[in-house]
């Protein structure tokens, strides 16, 4: 339980394994069979706390100076994995969001490493097909509560970028405690669509989430 002012959020446990369902459970994630499920601990007006159960990924990295280039080069390697190059040689359906692991601290004039991950189905989160390249790897998601903010239009760098730094600024505000090491861009949109796009960046909460300024007990005068 998370204990707010004025407010008790009761953390629901999803008991099903896994944390990949059928679309129809998201309002905004809509093109694909399956999405990331997850459970609402709290809103306010510039975040909400979101708490995800574990799940396996297929991963792989790429290195460049911009988020859009790296996780385009990403992209084409994991797309080929899902379209049969894999060691069963099956085609796996896509699923959303896909999420790109950006490092905090890197510098302007070096090349980071971007880390692009696809959500395996539901079919393949025990036993997915081994891939065909040393380049691409699977990731286990811990369970974890989540920080969120939502934007529209197209996740590019310097959009990405303004939103983690909102995000920052929103938490450091109510002294949250997050992993800032790194944060994650998520896109649930194929490029085709063009009007009503769904992207969020993500920190990792430590410890309680906040959803409030902290109360202090008010001096003695």
């Amino acid at each position: 339980m998370v204990y707010l002012p004025g407010l008790l959020v009761l953390m629901l446990m999803v008991t099903a394994k896994g944390s990949i369902g059928p679309s129809n459970n998201s309002s905004f994630c809509t093109e694909s069979k399956e999405c990331l499920l997850f459970d609402v601990v709290c809103k306010t007006g510039e975040y909400e706390v979101r708490h995800y159960d574990p799940s396996r990924w297929v991963s792989t990295d790429a290195e460049a100076y911009f988020m859009g280039v790296g996780a385009a080069m990403a992209f084409r390697r994991l797309f080929k994995y899902i379209s049969g190059a894999n060691e069963e040689a099956v085609n796996i359906d896509m699923t959303a969001p896909v999420l790109v692991k950006i490092p905090e601290e890197r510098n302007m004039w070096e090349p980071a490493v971007y880390t692009l991950s696809f959500l395996l189905p539901s079919e393949y989160q025990e036993n997915p097909p081994k891939p065909t390249t040393e380049k691409l790897y699977f990731t286990d998601m811990p369970e974890m509560n989540v920080y969120v903010r939502s934007y529209g239009g197209w996740m590019l760098s310097l959009t990405s970028r303004l939103h983690s730094h909102l995000l920052t600024r929103a938490l450091d505000r109510v002294r949250a405690s997050y992993n800032s090491s790194y944060h994650y861009c998520l896109g649930y949109d194929s490029p085709m669509k063009l009007l009503d796009r769904h992207n969020e960046i993500w920190y990792v909460a430590e410890g309680e989430p906040v959803c409030s300024v902290p109360q202090h007990p008010a001096s003695a005068s």
